[in-house]
């Protein structure tokens, strides 16, 4: 079983939070730029 720390993780664009990878995200890692949906719906908001 693979252990929650060895995730790679990323700091959020709009909330400046720390997230994880999750399996959702496997093809597109890179791209990945907000933490939530919530997020990317405020981005404009909050810059």
């Amino acid at each position: 079983m693979n252990s929650k720390s060895n995730l790679p993780s990323k700091i959020c664009l709009v909330c400046k939070l720390p997230f994880t990878w999750r399996k959702k995200w496997k093809k597109n890692w890179n791209e990945v730029k907000y933490c939530s949906e919530r997020c990317k719906r405020n981005k404009t908001k909050l810059h």
